[in-house]
């Protein structure tokens, strides 16, 4: 069962302390300049959500310091890309919806900011997640490249971006009758990326920091 997580709001349709994320998601769709996180605890939610966004926002957690149990926000030693920031709203975000690993696979990129659905795939019959977050991301490209935009792209699926730059997936899944479908996507998906160029960014969704994905399909 998936840990109870609390969402603040600082900056949106109604600001609050949210214990799911379909109600945070109703607060910020849709709301320029909308600031919230996700928190592990209740009483870390409301101490976030008393001092205000300035401390939190864009940070990543830290650790306790000083006699006072405060604590410290810093941004770590990771590269700028991986860094949480602010959220480009002008873009796309992907998911994927899995009922088991391996099992039946579906995918869609949606509108950062609207939560719009701009494109959808599935269900497949058979694939992991990990598949499906690659091609969720091929298609984001795709698509982009397709209407001539240079929006950026994001996935909370780091194993997928790590292909995504190779241009080759690495997965065990067996290539057999029951797993034709994806596996042919997925070729035609590392094709793509060997024969086409983009300009877009493709960033990892800082969950942590920012939430669920906007394109989140709610099973975990």
């Amino acid at each position: 069962m998936a840990k109870q997580k609390y969402y603040v709001v600082w900056v949106g349709k109604v600001p609050g302390i949210y214990t799911s994320w379909g109600d945070c998601q109703q607060q910020v769709n849709q709301f320029t300049g909308a600031k919230f996180k996700a928190f592990e605890s209740r009483s870390e939610a409301e101490q976030a959500y008393a001092a205000g966004y300035k401390n939190y926002w864009g940070q990543q957690s830290g650790s306790k310091s000083g006699s006072s149990g405060s604590k410290s926000y810093k941004r770590s030693s990771t590269s700028a890309a991986e860094e949480p920031g602010e959220i480009d709203y002008d873009s796309i975000s992907v998911d994927v919806g899995t009922r088991g690993n391996p099992g039946p696979v579906e995918y869609k990129g949606v509108d950062t900011q609207t939560g719009d659905i701009l494109f959808s795939c599935g269900p497949i019959s058979k694939g992991t997640n990990n598949l499906g977050e690659f091609l969720a991301i091929v298609h984001a490209l795709a698509y982009l490249k397709k209407i001539g935009s240079t929006k950026t792209v994001y996935s909370d699926s780091m194993n997928a971006l790590k292909w995504l730059k190779q241009k080759k997936v690495v997965s065990t899944l067996p290539r057999d009758a029951s797993t034709k479908e994806i596996w042919d996507l997925v070729d035609r998906a590392e094709h793509w990326l060997r024969t086409n160029t983009y300009e877009n960014k493709v960033l990892k969704w800082q969950t942590k920091s920012w939430g669920e994905i906007k394109a989140d399909y709610g099973r975990k």
